[in-house]
């Protein structure tokens, strides 16, 4: 059981190494996104586009939604490695409170 636990820690760091990346990567679509829909959301407005049409049509520009989908997939990548984190843990918990009951009762 004391290899499963060094097992299931190296894939923890190598998870929260993971993590850091997806966190970065999350942060830097979010950017892109939101500078192209302030951007698209000027150029309709200099446009004499009404401001209460813009946020109704500015989500389906091709180039905002694909940017959108880009942000939402590092997001669902970012909170799936968060997941697999807790799980880790949890298995790490598991693991050693059976150590702690066949190892610990030994008296």
């Amino acid at each position: 059981m004391w290899e499963e636990i060094q097992e299931r820690t190296k894939k923890l760091d190598q998870a929260i190494e993971h993590l850091a990346e997806n966190g970065r990567d999350l942060a830097i679509k979010e950017k892109e996104y939101k500078i192209a829909l302030n951007k698209k959301s000027l150029e309709l407005r200099a446009e004499d586009m009404p401001v209460t049409l813009i946020n109704q049509v500015i989500y389906g520009y091709d180039d905002i939604a694909l940017l959108r989908l880009a942000r939402d997939t590092a997001q669902v990548r970012y909170n799936a490695n968060q997941e697999f984190i807790n799980v880790l843990k949890l298995e790490i918990r598991i693991l050693e409170s059976q150590i702690a009951r066949e190892y610990g009762n030994t008296k």
